[in-house]
Parts: C-alpha cells; structure tokens; sequence
C-alpha cells in the first residue's frame, strides 16, 4: 500500500514489478496528504527546479525599509517567530548582495533564545550577485553553509541550485531580486508579513519596473490570512492563466 506514486526515474516502476511478481498494490492511500506533505520535493522532481517562496515585510504602505534604510524591526517578534518555522522548511534562503551589504543579516534557523540551531540543520544561505560579500558579514559566519552565486538570471540560480538538491527556496530578497524572480515567472508562493506602520517613503518591498499598468500586474490568489501579534500574514500564490 502506498500513497504517491514516485516521480523518480531511479524509483518509479516499483508497484508494476510487484504486480508482475503477484504481490497485491493498494495505489493512492492518502494520496491528497501525500502530496501537501511532498509538495515541495514532487515539484522540484517534475519541473526540474526547486519550489520558490518570496517573503516579504513591509508597511502598509508598502516599504521594506525607511528612508534612512533602516528595516530592523518593521514587524514584530510573532511575525518574526512565524518566519523562523517557514524558514526551516527550506532547503535554502535566498537574498541579493545589496540585503548583505546593507542589512547584514544572519539567515539562520534560531531557537526562541536567538541562539541558531546546530549547522546541520541549517538552510543553505544563498547570496545572489557578483559584488564581493565583505569579510566581516554575518552569512559568512560558521552557524550555516553560505554559497555566492554571481549569477543574475533566475534560471541560472535554480539551475544551480537544482544541481545541489534543493527542492524548496526561501526568497529574501531585497526588492530588486524578488522583482527579476516574479518577472521570470519563477516565484510559486509569496508569504507577506504586513505591520500596521506607515513610512511615507522608502525602500518598496518590491522593484520590478516592467510593471506600467494594472492590465500589467501580476494576479495572486490570496490563499490565507492570518493574524501574528499586531500584523498579518499572507499566503498567496499565482493565478493560473494569468501575469
């Protein structure tokens, strides 16, 4: 009895030869829990590169960061806490050189002390860009395994990334990466964590300035909303048939 049939070339066939050799199969048990439950990985085997999720912080009003560039903290710590358990779902987490340079955050999986969980059960941190990643950056620290990738194209990025595994990607950003993901039709999920906040200006949670019309906007279906602590969490993914 099983539940997925596996999309594999090295497994598949499996159930056939069982029936051939007169063994009973029972396909399909569960087969709806499965495939929540291996959705990620069943993507990344069929379409031969990994599963994208864009997360993203932002104001009311849409800023990633203030004038000032200043971004620490826009939401709070539920909010912050929610995208600790997503990111563990990940294989890697994915930012441009610029969040680097100019947030140099951690990416890594912490517990509810701060303190990071041991290396090997830390996403691979991916830095995305060909300007040199300073010395004294945290992503180079050794809580977690960082790779550079000095690639602009999303494809290439997956095309390696695929190459090592990674069935699931976290997408970071900044706002410059996430809008050549979305352009190239490459982001499957966007995670919004939305805090009741107004800037008035700064940095937009998103840049993709191919986008001149509302005939040209990208359609999401809102798939949930939930509320962390003073924000709100949204889950959306794109709109079959549409931008």
């Amino acid at each position: 009895v099983f539940a997925q049939t596996d999309p594999t070339r090295a497994a598949s066939g499996g159930a056939a030869t069982l029936r051939a050799a007169g063994v009973d199969v029972e396909a399909g048990l569960l087969a709806d829990e499965a495939r929540v439950l291996n959705e990620h990985w069943t993507f990344a085997v069929e379409r031969g590169r990994p599963f994208v999720t864009w997360k993203y912080a932002a104001t009311l009003d849409g800023r990633s960061a203030a004038a000032d560039g200043g971004s620490q903290w826009i939401t709070g710590p539920e909010a912050r806490h929610d995208v600790h358990a997503r990111r563990a779902e990940a294989d890697a987490i994915v930012v441009g050189t610029g969040t680097v340079i100019g947030d140099d955050p951690r990416l890594t999986l912490r517990d509810d002390d701060g303190v990071p969980l041991p290396y090997d059960r830390q996403p691979l941190r991916v830095v995305v860009g060909e300007r040199p990643i300073p010395a004294d950056a945290r992503v180079l620290d050794d809580a977690a395994p960082t790779l550079q990738v000095s690639e602009r194209d999303p494809d290439a990025v997956l095309a390696t990334l695929a190459a090592r595994e990674v069935s699931h990607v976290w997408l970071e950003g900044g706002p410059v990466v996430a809008g050549a993901f979305l352009r190239a039709r490459l982001v499957d999920e966007v995670v919004g964590y939305v805090a009741p906040t107004l800037l008035g200006a700064g940095a937009p949670a998103l840049h993709e300035p191919t986008v001149t019309t509302l005939a040209q906007a990208y359609q999401l279906d809102l798939l949930d909303l939930s509320r962390l602590g003073a924000d709100i969490r949204l889950v959306a993914r794109p709109r079959q048939g549409a931008r």
